[in-house]
C-alpha cells in the first residue's frame, strides 16, 4: 500500500473520531447544564418553602401569645367581647361559622385547659324543663366565642402587620432555619452539605452557619425572608452547595463514566492501529531495501567465484603458479564473504521466526572467550592492533546456546575492527568478573564511538549510525539486534557506553552456575 493512500485513510480515521469527540462531549455538557438547571429549581422550590414556614411560624407564634393573653382576660373578666361593628343576625350566623372559627374554638379549649366539654364552664346549668332557658344560653356560649374568636383574629392581624418591627433574631430561629433547609432540600431529593446565612438589606450577616465563607460567590442561591416587608427592611438567605459540581456531575455519572471510558478505549486502539500501520509500512521498506542490497551483495562474490573458476581452467593460468594462487585466493575470500552474507540472512530469518528454539548447555564463559580470542587475534593484528584478555569472574559457568552465544561475541569484536579509529592502533579488551550472582563480560575498544543520540538507537533493527561520507564499511543494521535478541532470550541484559572519537564498551551480564 502506497504511503499516501495510508495517510489518507488516517486522516479520515482522525477526522471521524474527532467528530464522534466532539458530539459526544457537546452532549455531556447539554446533559450537565440540563441536570444543573434541574437542581437548581429544586433549591429554589425547596427556599421559597423555607421563606413560607418562616412566615407560617410567625403567625402562629402571634396566635399563641393572643390565644394566652385572651385567655387570662376571659377567665379574669368572664364576659364576652362584643363587637359593635356585627348585628345580632351576623352574629347568630358566623357563631355556627366555618373551619378556621371551629379550629381556634378547639385551640382557645386546651389552651384554657379544657376538653371537649369546655364549653360547659360557659353555661349555667339547667333543668330538664327550662329548654328554653338551656338553648338561650347554648346560643349565648357560642356568641361569646364567636366575638372572642374575632378580637382574637383582628388583634393577631395587627400584630402581624407589625411583625417587621420586631428584632430578626426573634423572627428567626437559626437553628429551626437550619432543620427547615435540610428538611425541605431532602424533600426535593438533594441530600448533600450546604452553607447559609441571613443578610439584611445593607448586605450585613445576620446569623449564618458554622462553615459558611464570604469568598463563596459562585453558584448562590438566594430567597427573600418576608417578601411583605417593606423594602427597607428586607432580609435575604443565601445559600451555597461546595460540594455541588461533583454532586450533579454524579448524577449523571452512571452515562458519562462509561462514554469516557469507551472513548478512551477507542483513542488507545486507533493510536495503536496508526502506530502498528505506520511501523509495518517502515519494516516493510527496510526489509524491501535490505533484500536488495543482500541481491547486489550476493552478485559480487558469486561472479568473482565465477570468474576466478573460468580462470583456473585457462591453460595459460595452470602454467602460472602465481596466477593459481591468486585464483585460489579469490574463491576463498569471496566464499567466506558469501558465507558473511548467508549468515546475515540466517539472521533476519531468526527475527521473522518468533519460536526459535536454542540448544542449551552449560559452559565456561572465560575458557569460550579464550577460545574465541585465540582465533580473532589474527583479525586484530592484521588491522594493527592489539587484543587484550582479562579473564577475572570465578564463577563462569553458564547455560547458553553455544553457536548464538559465540555468534554474539563476534559480533561485537567484529565491530571493534570494522569501526577502529584509524588514526590510532587498536585496542580491543575483554573483561569479565563477577557482579552479585552474575558474570559481567565486557568488551570494549578505542573506536571512533557513538554519539548519544544514536546510541540509544543501536539495538533497532536495520539501524546505522551515521558515517557521514564514509562508505567503506558495509552493513544491514542486524548485528546489534541479533545481539539483542540472543542476550535477552538467554535472560541476560546487555548495554552499550560510548564516547565520540573514545571508544564504545557492550557489557553483557549472565546469570552463572555455582561450582
Amino acid at each position: 500500500m502506497r504511503k499516501s493512500t495510508i495517510w489518507l485513510f488516517a486522516g479520515v480515521m482522525i477526522f471521524t473520531f474527532m467528530g464522534l469527540l466532539y458530539l459526544q462531549i457537546y452532549y455531556i455538557h447539554i446533559i450537565l447544564n440540563t441536570q444543573e438547571e434541574q437542581f437548581g429549581d429544586a433549591v429554589k422550590r425547596s427556599l421559597y418553602q423555607v421563606s413560607h414556614n418562616l412566615e407560617l411560624d410567625e403567625t402562629m407564634q402571634f396566635l399563641d401569645d393572643q390565644l394566652f393573653a385572651f385567655g387570662k382576660k376571659y377567665w379574669r373578666n368572664k364576659k364576652p367581647v362584643v363587637s359593635p361593628r356585627v348585628n345580632i343576625r351576623e352574629q347568630q350566623r358566623l357563631s355556627i361559622g366555618g373551619a378556621a372559627s371551629q379550629q381556634l374554638i378547639r385551640k382557645l379549649d386546651v389552651s384554657m385547659g379544657g376538653g371537649a366539654d369546655s364549653l360547659s364552664v360557659l353555661m349555667p346549668s339547667f333543668g330538664k324543663n327550662d329548654l328554653s332557658a338551656a338553648s338561650r344560653a347554648i346560643q349565648e356560649a357560642f356568641q361569646e366565642h364567636y366575638f372572642y374568636q374575632q378580637n382574637l383574629l383582628e388583634e393577631v392581624i395587627r400584630n402581624a402587620m407589625r411583625g417587621s418591627e420586631r428584632p430578626i433574631s426573634e423572627r428567626i430561629d437559626c437553628r429551626k432555619l437550619e432543620a427547615y433547609i435540610r428538611s425541605e432540600l431532602a424533600n426535593n431529593d438533594l441530600v448533600l452539605p450546604f452553607t447559609y446565612a441571613v443578610l439584611n438589606s445593607e448586605k450585613n450577616i445576620i446569623c449564618k452557619s458554622a462553615d459558611y465563607n464570604t469568598s463563596m460567590t459562585k453558584n448562590v442561591y438566594s430567597q427573600i425572608l418576608f417578601p411583605k416587608d417593606p423594602p427597607n427592611k428586607l432580609y435575604m438567605l443565601q445559600v451555597v452547595f461546595p460540594t455541588q459540581k461533583r454532586y450533579v456531575f454524579n448524577s449523571v455519572s452512571t452515562f458519562t463514566a462509561p462514554s469516557i471510558i469507551f472513548t478512551f478505549v477507542l483513542l488507545v486502539v486507533f493510536i495503536s492501529t496508526l502506530y502498528i500501520v505506520f511501523r509495518q509500512k517502515r519494516l516493510s521498506e527496510m526489509k524491501n531495501d535490505f533484500i536488495n542490497n543482500m541481491t547486489h551483495e550476493l552478485k559480487t562474490p558469486v561472479a568473482s567465484i565465477s570468474l576466478a573458476a573460468q580462470t583456473l581452467n585457462d591453460a595459460e593460468v595452470s602454467n602460472s603458479p602465481y596466477l593459481m594462487e591468486y585464483a585460489k585466493k579469490v574463491i576463498k575470500d569471496e566464499s567466506a564473504r558469501l558465507g558473511f552474507l548467508v549468515e546475515k540472512v540466517l539472521q533476519m530469518s531468526l527475527f521473522e521466526d518468533k519460536a526459535t528454539q536454542f540448544k542449551m548447555t552449560e559452559l565456561d564463559a572465560n575458557d569460550l572467550i579464550t577460545s574465541i580470542a585465540g582465533t580473532f587475534a589474527l583479525r586484530v593484528e592484521n588491522a594493527g592492533g592489539t587484543l587484550d584478555i582479562d579473564l577475572n569472574a570465578l564463577e563462569s559457568t553458564i547455560v547458553v546456546d553455544k553457536m548464538h552465544f559465540t555468534n554474539v561475541l563476534f559480533n561485537l569484536m567484529e565491530n571493534a575492527v570494522k569501526y577502529r579509529n584509524q588514526d590510532a592502533p587498536l585496542l580491543l579488551v575483554v573483561h569479565t568478573a563477577n557482579v552479585g550472582d552474575k558474570i559481567q563480560i565486557t568488551i570494549e575498544d578505542n573506536g571512533v564511538g557513538i554519539r548519544k543520540e544514536n546510541l540509544k538507537k543501536i539495538f533497532d533493527r536495520f539501524y546505522r549510525v551515521p558515517t557521514g561520507n564514509r562508505h567503506d564499511v558495509k552493513g544491514f543494521g542486524l548485528g546489534l539486534a541479533y545481539v539483542k535478541r540472543i542476550i535477552t532470550e538467554l535472560n541476560g541484559t546487555i548495554k552499550a557506553e560510548s564516547e565520540y572519537g573514545e571508544g564504545t564498551k557492550f557489557i553483557i551480564t549472565l546469570p552463572y552456575i555455582e561450582n
